[in-house]
Order: structure tokens, then sequence, then C-alpha cells
């Protein structure tokens, strides 16, 4: 009998559990619920919590996701205001503002993307055919985002939508047009790089003349210089051999005689036929340079020595 009784507590215990379960539903914090009564809107649960219901079938509860949603929209073509044709790529984020409005209107998350894709694509496509591309892309891009996003605003509220922001990702020219604005850009900036190289080498051209022709002037005032410096010593050295010749002449002639055999008389294949008694060998067969048999006062000639 006991076994029984435990048996019948338990299946009532899970009776209970069963039913409590069918008849409660949870709702977290970043969720909203409708409760549908035979297919018709019973009440709209906002609030997290635990709350009840009619098991199924007689009641049932839809989720919906209250926190912000991503769309990614595909890329489009526009033409602008200056007539360029142009590749937009945008995105979307919004949130689900009106739970009841946005089941009776497009039921679920697909469907309200789908419907709210058609809606930024037109207002994209009819703001920026508006707008120039430098607007676009450079000085009033905030602007035209903004506009969209408050035209796409005042549509989605009928679907219980509210848009937080949308972004144009790339405004570009199409692959096409890209491809020769690049090629155009490349041929200037070649131009440019041809003028550039021009102009250095007439500038170099430039520079290497005038160094050259300084280096002429200082290599011709160093050759002024260094003959004037020349000339100063060849004429202190005549000077000199001058005053030696004065003060002493014979030992004059000697020296020079010296120099003279010194610079004839060396290795190699200048040959020279001379006489024994030729003046140029007086030294050889007198000491004192005078010749055998001449007078004791006769002065020899001193033979031209080349200069060293």
């Amino acid at each position: 009998m006991n076994g029984f009784l435990r048996v019948a507590v338990l299946a009532v215990i899970a009776v209970v559990a069963i039913v409590f379960y069918a008849a409660t539903f949870v709702v977290q914090q970043t969720q909203s619920a409708i409760v549908l009564r035979f297919g018709a809107v019973r009440s709209v649960v906002t609030e997290p919590g635990l709350y009840f219901k009619l098991p199924a079938p007689f009641e049932q509860v839809t989720y919906l996701d209250n926190r912000i949603l991503d769309l990614d929209l595909p890329a489009q073509e526009i033409i602008a205001s200056d007539q360029k044709r142009l590749v937009v790529d945008a995105f979307t984020r919004y949130r689900i503002s009106d739970p009841l409005r946005f089941f009776q209107a497009v039921n679920n998350i697909p469907r309200a993307n789908s419907q709210l894709a058609s809606i930024v694509n037109g207002q994209v496509r009819s703001v920026l055919a508006e707008a120039t591309f430098t607007a676009m892309v450079r000085t009033e891009r905030s602007r035209l985002m903004n506009r969209i996003r408050d035209d796409v605003n005042r549509e989605a509220g009928r679907f219980g939508m509210t848009v937080v922001d949308v972004r144009l990702r790339r405004v570009d020219l199409p692959a096409a047009n890209s491809q020769a604005v690049f090629q155009r850009m490349q041929t200037e900036r070649q131009r440019e790089a041809a003028e550039a190289r021009a102009l250095g080498g007439q500038q170099s051209q430039e520079i290497r003349a005038r160094a050259e022709r300084e280096a002429i002037i200082i290599v011709a005032e160093a050759q002024r210089k260094s003959d004037e410096i020349r000339g100063q010593g060849e004429g202190e050295r005549n000077r000199i051999f001058a005053e030696g010749f004065g003060k002493d002449p014979e030992f004059f002639a000697f020296y020079r005689s010296m120099q003279a055999y010194e610079a004839s008389l060396k290795s190699g294949d200048t040959r020279m036929l001379l006489t024994p008694d030729s003046p140029f060998f007086r030294f050889f067969n007198d000491p004192s340079g005078k010749r055998a048999g001449a007078a004791s006062d006769a002065a020899p000639a001193t033979p031209a020595a080349p200069k060293p």
C-alpha cells in the first residue's frame, strides 16, 4: 500500500510539473513576448519575468528580440547628380520598438529584414541621386547618412521598427571606371615624374657647368701663382749663382763642370764622341781646369751645363 501511495504521489507531482511548465513562460531581459490565443493576440509582455498562460494549444507565445539588429544591404549602382555612376554598399541597424505592430505587420525577423531592405535601398537611391560624388565621399557624407536614416524611420515606424543608424560602407566607381581613373592618375604621375627628372637634369647640368668653370678658374689661378713662384725661385737661384760666381769664379766653374759630368755621363743609350783634349774634359787633365801649354793667367771658358 505504501508503494502504491508513493507512485501516486510521484505521478501527481509529475502531472503538476508538466501542467506548470505548459502554463508558464519566461521572458528574458533581451526579449518581449506576444501571447496568442487561438491565433489572436491576447497580450504583449515587454518586462522580463515569469508569466502564466493557458497550456497549448489554447495559448502560444512568440518571442521577439529587443536588441539592436544588423541588416547588411546588397551593393547597388546609382547615378549621382554629376552623372557619375557609383556603386554604393550600405548597412543599417534597427530595433523593434513596437512588438505588437511589428508582429501584425511583418510577423518575424526575416520578413522584417526584407521589408526594411527595400525601404533603405529606395531611400539611399533617392537621396544620393541628388548629391555629387564629392559630397558623398568627403564633404557631406554624414549629413546624407542622417537624412537617409530619418527618411527610413518615417516609413519603418509603420512596421513597429526604429532605425538607429544607416551607414554608407563604401561609395566607389564601378570597376571599369576605377581602372580608367587609375590609369589616368598613373599617366599624370608619370608625366609629373618626367618633368621632375627633366628639371633635375637641367639643374644638374647647370651645377656641373658652374663647377667646371670654377675649377678651370681655380686651376688657372693656381698655375699663375705657381709660375710666379717658380719665376721668383729661378731668379733667386740665378742671383745666388751670380753671387757665387762673383766670389770665386774658379770654384764656380769647377762646380758647374761637375754638374755637367754628372748629368752627361749617366748610363743610357746616349753616346758622345769627344777628343781627349776637349775643353769639356779639362778637369780630368788638370785639377785647376787649365789645359796643358796654356798660359797660367788664361781662364778657361765654362761649359754650359743643363739646368738641373
